[in-house]
């Protein structure tokens, strides 16, 4: 199989996260995942929601959007017709799900960590990369809480990264560029953890049902993308990999992140 861009059917596209790429967000990175773009912020707000009021607990929420010119032909902005689209609200649900699944939020307090998502250029998986960038995004914010002692420990308990897998011209293929996912037989979003437990499976079969079989081939798919992703989640990170998974240990409030007072 030839794909348009020369991969092979598990290859996939190069991967680049800058972090700290705005000056203002608690923090901020830039995603690439070949020509797809997205910059994902975060931002600490004091305060929760109505329903988390008096919990003592914090919460995470996203937002998404898409340039008007991200993609081939302009599309206007959802500001502009009055409301936000259904494809829209289905997005930014699924990064909030996703990012909160792996967040400790009891050790937040009453605060929202909001996380907004904005779609640069967009050919394909503008999704996944906006959940694999932002949880870049969110450990930067949460390591900066920890190093002012604004929270008593680190509590991010697991990496999470996703994924696109499908079926392309009869083949599996990992990571569907536009050309690929708008003409694919199944179409897939994986969310997983580090640890290999999923968050979110959707899959799609766009013509023809498909076996329970090819659903597990389709998987094991993608979770070789999602380890990869990770390992360039971890080399972005630096030191501050080093705390996930800690949540709390015994001992953590004598060991001081990046850039701590002593």
């Amino acid at each position: 199989m030839t794909r348009p861009d020369g991969r092979s059917p598990d290859e996939m596209r190069p991967v680049k996260l800058e972090r700290g790429y705005l000056k203002h967000p608690e923090g901020s990175v830039r995603v690439e995942c070949g020509d797809t773009v997205v910059v994902c912020a975060i931002s600490v707000e004091n305060g929760v929601p109505p329903f988390a009021r008096g919990s003592g607990q914090g919460w995470l929420t996203a937002e998404y959007g898409m340039l008007p010119r991200s993609t081939h032909t302009r599309s206007p902005r959802e500001a502009s017709r009055g409301r936000q689209g259904g494809r829209t609200m289905e997005i930014q649900r699924l990064i909030g799900r996703s990012l909160r699944s792996v967040v400790n939020l009891s050790c937040l307090g009453e605060r929202t960590l909001w996380i907004d998502c904005d779609v640069l250029q967009a050919d394909g998986g503008t999704r996944t990369a906006a959940i694999t960038g932002s949880f870049v995004a969110l450990c930067d914010a949460l390591a900066s809480m920890r190093s002012r002692r604004e929270i008593p420990y680190f509590p991010v308990r697991d990496f999470l990264a996703a994924i696109s897998v499908g079926i392309v011209d009869g083949h599996n293929v990992l990571d569907l560029a536009y050309a690929e996912d708008s003409r694919a037989a199944v179409d897939m979003n994986v969310v997983a953890t580090g640890g290999g437990a999923f968050v979110e499976v959707q899959g799609t079969a766009e013509r023809d049902p498909f076996p329970r079989g090819t659903l597990d081939a389709l998987l094991d798919l993608a979770w070789s993308g999602i380890q990869q992703l990770i390992s360039v989640q971890q080399e972005a990170l630096g030191d501050v990999a080093l705390f996930i998974g800690e949540n709390p240990p015994a001992g953590l409030a004598s060991r001081r992140m990046p850039g701590e007072p002593s």
